[in-house]
């Protein structure tokens, strides 16, 4: 398996570093754009502990692996990650690839600080091994289907594709709404959007949330439900948080406004969120998204951990119920959460914003949880 090109030159051959084995998905079947932007965030972070010192005077290497959003191909990355000695594995946006790289972390004993994946079950079973910067899915989705209900909006279809994830989603919002008098109706995404147009005006949906891959099949449905007239006043949503990224707006332009979806940002900034941020944008070439947070803060984490704890596996596991960490979204701490088998950050600011149908490129916040 080839390691890609590190973007700012962080992967070095100086045998003294503390390698860090950096997962994400770079290539498509992957989602490249959130791919690029946790890169951004790992690696960005990884500069800024270097060039203060490293670790008692030891350089940080990112050793960059892409997961094309393939599990196995995850966990293949661990096992090639785990024999040169890394002392912990970070990344991954995708959470069935997450859930793999989890799997194996455990299994090796390498230390796994997941960034980006939300899946609740991450693990089959608790784990020592493995910590997590994102919210737990249950956590935020859960929010998110309050904002629903505060909005009206309580006869909810999911356009849906088979996936762990999907299906976990699916699950958390008809247990959250059903007690507070909503219902949850899937529809197989494989349905031509007419059909499925056709399947919400049938039902009297009054939201419609968007369980699927982009650009495919979203982009197509969100057209459909857009141009038909029947539906003008039910709400698109996309609670994975699809339109968070600049693709989603290139691909639908105005069509692709007013779709709520969940970010995991606060409502404003500290002065050290405004400075990564900052950095992020200029790095990018536009305004760096949640991921990009998530990618400097598990930096953030481990750069911590091993100044406190040293480079022992073992030792680094061990830790995550110590860690304090002041990231870009607020002080980082470690904790046992009922359902979760991971060591999680309880909680990150969590968000349902959409872009401005009268500026697209400007995000409103709706509800903050």
């Amino acid at each position: 398996m080839n390691s890609p090109p590190s973007p700012s030159g962080a992967e070095h051959t100086d045998r003294s570093s503390i390698r860090l084995g950096a997962l994400v998905p770079l290539t498509r079947p992957g989602w490249v754009e959130a791919g690029r932007h946790l890169l951004a965030g790992l690696d960005l972070a990884v500069r800024e502990v270097n060039d203060a010192g490293g670790i008692d005077g030891r350089p940080l290497e990112l050793v960059v692996r892409d997961t094309a959003a393939d599990p196995e191909r995850a966990a293949a990355a661990v096992d090639e990650l785990a024999h040169p000695g890394v002392a912990a594995v970070v990344g991954e946006y995708h959470s069935v690839v997450a859930r793999a790289a989890a799997a194996r972390a455990d299994a090796l004993g390498v230390p796994f600080l997941c960034s980006s994946a939300v899946l609740d079950a991450l693990t089959e079973e608790p784990t020592e091994w493995v910590a997590r910067v994102a919210p737990a899915q249950s956590h935020g989705w859960r929010i998110y289907a309050d904002f629903l209900l505060r909005a009206g909006r309580r006869r909810i279809a999911v356009a849906t594709q088979p996936s762990v994830y999907w299906a976990s989603g699916t699950r958390v919002l008809r247990d959250h709404l059903a007690p507070r008098g909503g219902t949850v109706l899937e529809l197989d995404a494989t349905l031509t959007p007419e059909a499925l147009c056709d399947a919400l005006v049938d039902h009297g949906a009054t939201a419609l949330l968007l369980l699927v891959g982009h650009p495919e099949p979203a982009v197509p449905i969100v057209r459909a439900v857009r141009g038909d007239r029947r539906l003008a006043e039910i709400l698109i949503g996309a609670p994975a948080g699809q339109p968070e990224f600049a693709e989603w707006a290139a691909a639908l332009g105005e069509d692709g406004a007013g779709i709520p979806f969940l970010r995991y940002l606060p409502e404003r900034l500290g002065p050290l969120g405004e400075r990564v941020g900052k950095e992020l944008r200029g790095r990018l070439g536009e305004a760096p998204s949640f991921v990009a947070f998530e990618g400097w803060d598990t930096v953030a984490v481990l750069a911590e951990v091993l100044r406190s704890h040293g480079t022992d596996r073992a030792a680094v596991a061990e830790s995550w119920p110590r860690v304090a960490v002041e990231g870009t979204r607020g002080p980082i701490r470690f904790s046992r959460t009922p359902g979760v088998g991971v060591w999680q950050w309880t909680w990150t600011p969590v968000q349902v914003v959409d872009r401005d149908p009268a500026e697209p490129d400007r995000f409103r916040i709706l509800h903050a949880g």
